[in-house]
C-alpha cells in the first residue's frame, strides 16, 4: 500500500487529497494533516464585512467529508518534514509517507512596511473580515477618507478591487458616500494588470470603473509607512485615511520554512516541474499556492506577483493526485501543465456587479481573452459559490 501525506487542507489539498483515493481506491492510504478543522470558501470572504456572508454561510466541517472519501484527517499543526526519512513532525505526533504532498497555503506577509500590520485592516481571513465588518460601522459615525490597495510584492490584486467596488456600494447604502474619499493604491503598472499581464479592455473598463464611482487611484506604488490617519506611498504622497485595508504579499508557511530538506525558494516555496513534482525530491509534490510561480513579465516600477487563486489550485490538486497514482502504478507519463497555461476563470465582484473574465491560459501568449461586465447583478458569483460549496461538501473533487 502507498501512503501519501497531504499537508494543508484548503482548494489544493482536500481536491489532491479526495483525488489519490478515489482514483487509487485500496491500494492507497491517504492522510490530510490541517491545524483548521473548518474548510473556508475564501473568496466570499469579501463579502463578509458588509454582512451579506457570515462565516458559518461559507465554511463546513472537513473531517466529515474526508472520512466519508476514505481519507484520514489529522486535526494538527505541521511543524516540518524530513524528506530523508520521509516524516511529517506534527504537534500531535509524526507520519511517515512514501509520497508528501505540500498544500500548505500561504503566510501573510504583514511586515512588509512599518505599520501594515497595526493600522491596515485584512479582508483575506475569517478574523480579519470580521474586525472590518465591526471597523465600517465605527466608520458610519465619523465618515473620513478610506485607502484600499495592494502592497508591493503583492500577488492577490483582484480581491482588493473586490472589496474596493463593494465598499463603495456600501457607502451609497449608507448615504455617506459624498462624505468619503475613496482611494485605491496599486502596485500594478496599470489598472487591471492583475499579475497576469492584463486583459483585452481590462484598464479601459477598470478606468472607466473608476470615474464612474468617483474612486481615486495610484497605479505602480508601493507602501512606505501605515499610520493610524494615513498612508505613506513610496512616492512619498501622504493620503490621509480614517480605514485602510491592504493586501500584502503571501510568502510560504512556517511549515517549509522550518524544513530545510524542502529546498524551498528564498520565500518560502516549492520548486516544482509542470507535473507539479518536486524539481529535486521525486516523491514530494505541491499545489495550490506553495508551488513557486515564476513570473513571464518584468513589473515597471514596483515589484508584485501573480494570482494564486482557487481554480488554479484546485487544478493542481487533480494534476498531483493523477501523477502520484501514476508513479504508485510504475508510470513515468507524468501529466503535465505549466501554472501559466492553466485556465484563467474568474469572477470579479464588483458590488452586487460583476466582472467575468476568461482566458485559454492565466499567462501570456494566449489565442483567447475575454472581460464582460454584467452590470444588473452578481448572480454568476453567487452561483460559483453555491456550486463550490456543494461539490465540496459532497467531496466531488473530480467535478469542474
Amino acid at each position: 500500500m502507498t501512503t501519501t501525506v497531504v499537508v494543508g487542507g484548503s482548494f489544493a489539498g482536500m481536491t489532491a487529497a479526495i483525488e489519490i483515493k478515489r482514483k487509487g481506491k485500496e491500494q492507497h492510504k491517504v492522510i490530510l494533516i490541517d491545524k483548521s478543522p473548518l474548510f473556508l470558501f475564501i473568496p466570499s470572504l469579501i463579502w463578509v464585512p458588509f454582512g451579506r456572508r457570515d462565516i458559518k454561510d461559507i465554511s463546513f466541517r472537513k473531517e466529515d467529508v474526508l472520512t466519508k472519501k476514505g481519507v484520514d484527517f489529522i486535526h494538527a499543526e505541521a511543524l516540518s518534514v524530513d524528506t530523508t526519512t520521509q516524516l511529517v513532525v506534527t504537534d500531535k505526533g509524526e507520519y511517515k509517507y512514501d509520497h508528501l504532498v505540500v498544500a500548505t497555503g500561504p503566510k501573510v506577509n504583514f511586515d512588509v512596511a512599518p505599520g501594515v500590520a497595526e493600522h491596515s485592516h485584512y479582508v483575506g481571513t475569517p478574523n480579519g473580515a470580521m474586525k472590518l465588518r465591526l471597523a465600517l460601522e465605527e466608520f458610519k459615525k465619523n465618515p473620513g477618507s478610506i485607502v484600499i490597495g495592494a502592497t508591493q510584492n503583492a500577488g492577490c490584486m483582484g480581491a482588493a478591487y473586490e472589496f474596493l467596488f463593494n465598499v463603495e456600494k456600501w457607502l451609497r447604502e449608507q448615504n455617506i458616500r459624498k462624505k468619503v474619499d475613496l482611494y485605491w493604491v496599486t502596485p500594478e503598472d496599470y489598472l487591471g494588470h492583475f499579475g497576469i499581464d492584463g486583459m483585452p479592455m481590462g484598464e479601459t473598463m477598470l478606468k472607466m470603473f473608476m470615474k464612474m464611482f468617483n474612486i481615486h487611484y495610484r497605479t505602480s506604488v508601493g507602501i512606505k509607512e501605515v499610520t493610524a490617519d494615513s498612508v505613506v506611498l513610496s512616492t512619498g504622497e501622504v493620503l490621509k485615511s480614517s480605514l485602510t485595508q491592504l493586501m500584502p504579499p503571501f510568502i510560504g508557511v512556517d511549515f517549509v520554512r522550518n524544513s530545510p530538506s524542502l529546498f524551498s525558494t528564498p520565500n518560502g516555496y516549492i520548486p516544482v516541474e509542470d507535473s507539479y513534482q518536486h524539481k529535486q525530491i521525486k516523491n514530494v509534490w505541491a499545489a495550490g499556492i506553495a508551488v513557486q510561480v515564476d513570473l513571464p513579465f518584468t513589473c515597471e516600477k514596483i515589484p508584485f506577483g501573480a494570482p494564486k487563486t482557487g481554480y488554479p489550485s484546485d487544478e493542481t490538486g487533480k494534476i498531483v493526485a493523477e501523477n502520484i497514482v501514476r508513479v504508485a502504478n510504475g508510470r513515468t507519463d507524468l501529466k503535465k501543465k505549466a501554472w501559466g497555461k492553466i485556465a484563467g476563470l474568474c469572477i470579479m465582484d464588483a458590488g452586487k456587479k460583476e466582472v467575468l473574465i476568461f482566458s485559454n491560459h492565466l499567462f501570456k501568449p494566449r489565442t483567447f481573452a475575454i472581460m464582460i461586465p454584467n452590470v444588473i447583478y452578481d448572480f454568476n458569483k453567487v452561483l460559483l459559490e453555491k456550486y463550490f460549496l456543494w461539490k465540496s461538501k459532497n467531496g466531488y473533487a473530480w467535478m469542474p
